[in-house]
This record gives C-alpha cells, structure tokens and sequence, in this order.
C-alpha cells in the first residue's frame, strides 16, 4: 500500500471510531474512504470488524441509555434487510453498489429535511409501525451492502425527537446487534482474509483514539448542534458516495 493509502486509511479508522461514541453519520465518511481505496466489496469486510470494536466501546458506555422498546420495533425486520443485501451483494458490480446505497442515504435525508420543515414535530410519523418496519428492512441492507445504515438509523432517531444520550445508546447497541449478525454472511461471501485481520489488528488503536474523541465531542454538544450535525453528516457521506 502507498503512503496516502495507510493515511486514508488511518482517518478512517479514528472517524469510524468517533462515529460510534459521537455523530454516527461520520462513519459514512469512512466506509467511503474505504470503498475509495479498496474494492468496494472488500472494503465492506475490511471496516466490519473495526465497526465492531468501536461498537464494544459506545454498547459500554451509553449501556444505560439504549431504549430497548425502540429496538424491538426495529429488530425483526432487520434480518429479511440482510437476506436481501447479501443477495444484491452477490450480484451487483462495485460501482452500482456503491451508487445506489448513496442514493438511497440522500432520498432518506431529504424526506427527513421536508417532514421537519412542513411539520416540526415528526415524532408520529417516526413512531408508526411502517416507519419502524422500513427503517428495519432499510438498515439491514444498507449495512450488508456497505456498512451504510448509520445515516438511516440517524433519520428514524431524528424524526423521533430522541435525546442525545438516548440516541447514543440505542443506535450503539442496535448496531453491535446487527454488525454481529452480519459476519457469517460476510464469511458465506468470502469477504474475510489475512490480509483484513492484518487489517484490522494495525488500525484497531486509531478506532479506539476515535471513540476517546467521540466521548468528550459528544458532551460539549448541544441537543440543536447534535441534530444538525447528524443530518449534515448524513448528507455529506451520501454524496461521497454518489459522487466517486
């Protein structure tokens, strides 16, 4: 690998660790850095198992804070999401990939930006059975597809008003959840390598100086900073990946 590579890949690693504990939205920035410099295939299964040593850190400490009648709404729709992405992974090329799940993340951003405009208070809409059904199905396949369901999770938080800390703790635990039950799909596709745990050994300390950053960003955010933020992050990462 080249110098800018091991570069590339080290911010990466630092913002998928700082998306865990802080604004989950930047860790799109990462898995597109990584479709950058790897095949984005393999890049799915290079950043898994950094995502899930960032998710240790946050599931422990926001470990009182996840709302768990949240999650079982989400849950059982989840796995029918990775059923689905495993299948699309195994037959869509690189590029179509890598362009759809940026598309799907910006239509996802700008229905959440015209609900909060035409009507602030989205907590109903978040609330409802659909909602939870689609996020579910949403986030399964974003995040088999390209560890992409951060910015869908970060809507369906959003449009539910959730509290900082509160969001935190649920998107932390869901995603360890879910991040879990994607390794055997990703060994069923041969994703895994020597080269990854290689990997994932030299940049695991760069994810953890992530999470430390996280922590202390999270507390100095306001509630307003905090939603904005996400949105932001949201939006950003999608281009990123759109645009490539």
């Amino acid at each position: 690998m080249t110098l800018t590579t091991v570069l590339l890949l080290g911010v990466a690693a630092v913002l998928v660790g700082f998306a865990k504990t802080a604004i989950g939205g930047v860790g799109s920035i990462a898995i597109a850095i990584f479709a950058l410099v790897l095949p984005t295939k393999e890049s799915t299964a290079a950043i898994l198992l950094l995502l899930l040593i960032g998710d240790v850190v946050a599931v422990w400490h926001y470990r009182r804070d996840a709302d768990l009648v949240m999650l079982r709404r989400l849950i059982p729709a989840v796995l029918p999401g990775l059923a689905l992405g495993a299948l699309f992974l195994a037959w869509v090329d690189d590029t179509t990939l890598r362009r759809c799940i940026g598309v799907l993340l910006l239509v996802l951003a700008a229905m959440q930006l015209l609900l909060r405009w035409r009507s602030p208070d989205t907590t109903r809409i978040g609330e409802s059975r659909p909602a939870a059904i689609g996020t579910g199905v949403a986030a399964g396949f974003a995040t088999m597809t390209a560890n992409a369901a951060g910015p869908v999770m970060t809507l369906y938080l959003v449009a539910q008003g959730v509290e900082k800390r509160r969001f935190l703790g649920t998107a932390a635990l869901f995603f360890f959840g879910v991040n879990l039950c994607k390794v055997p799909f990703s060994l069923g596709l041969g994703l895994f390598d020597g080269e990854t745990l290689w990997r994932t050994l030299a940049l695991a300390p760069l994810v953890l100086l992530g999470t430390w950053i996280g922590l202390h960003t999270a507390r100095r955010l306001s509630q307003t900073r905090f939603d904005q933020a996400v949105l932001a992050a949201t939006v950003v990462s999608a281009l990123a990946l759109v645009v490539r």
